[in-house]
């Protein structure tokens, strides 16, 4: 069986790892923190675009890539529009300090992105309201079968909400499986033009 390490001999083995770096591979690991620590306050809100790149402004090119790679990453179909926003400006704003630029296709692509998502957010909602009143017209929507623990079959009513809430399960499969192919095929063009 293999030997259970405290965690005092975990942090051990750790430091003997560090200081068995050279010193290009301690400046890389102390610069990745930074960027780390970078992206966790704008994430939080607590550096806007502006103070994002000045924090990351002299930092390596890969590093900025790793940025911007770690921000397309972050984004979701389900995202606030807010913080999908927040993550083009940055991802813009990290682009503006390397030295090749690929800026207009880069927010050409997220304008898609944007879109993508302003559509699937606009489609559900419709579907929610287009289902809400078919519901509220036939009261027959409502009824849902159900088996009793005997094995017969019993009819019940719903409300207006549960009726709604269960047609949609069914649509949202649908609707988010396909607009969930077309996002991530968005985002792996993003990610390609993220040189």
């Amino acid at each position: 069986m293999g030997e259970v390490k405290s965690a005092f001999e975990k942090a051990m083995d750790k430091i003997k790892g560090i200081e068995g770096l050279t010193p290009e591979e301690r400046e890389e690991l102390k610069e990745r923190d930074e960027l780390k620590s970078v992206l966790a306050g704008f994430y939080r809100g607590d550096l806007n675009r502006d103070q994002l790149w000045q924090r990351l402004k002299g930092m390596r090119s890969s590093l900025l890539k790793e940025a911007q790679q770690n921000m397309a990453d972050s984004l979701r179909l389900g995202n606030i529009l807010e913080e999908f926003q927040q993550r083009k400006e940055g991802i813009l704003a990290i682009e503006g300090l390397k030295e090749k630029r690929n800026t207009a296709a880069i927010e050409n692509t997220m304008n898609a992105i944007g879109k993508l998502q302003r559509e699937y957010i606009g489609q559900k909602e419709k579907a929610v309201m287009e289902l809400r009143s078919a519901i509220e017209e036939n009261p027959q929507l409502r009824v849902r079968q159900v088996r009793t623990p005997e094995g017969r079959i019993q009819q019940t009513a719903l409300s207006v909400d549960e009726a709604i809430q269960t047609r949609m399960a069914e649509f949202l499969a649908e609707h988010e499986k396909r607009y969930e192919a077309m996002f991530h095929q968005t985002i792996v063009r993003l990610r390609k033009e993220l040189k």
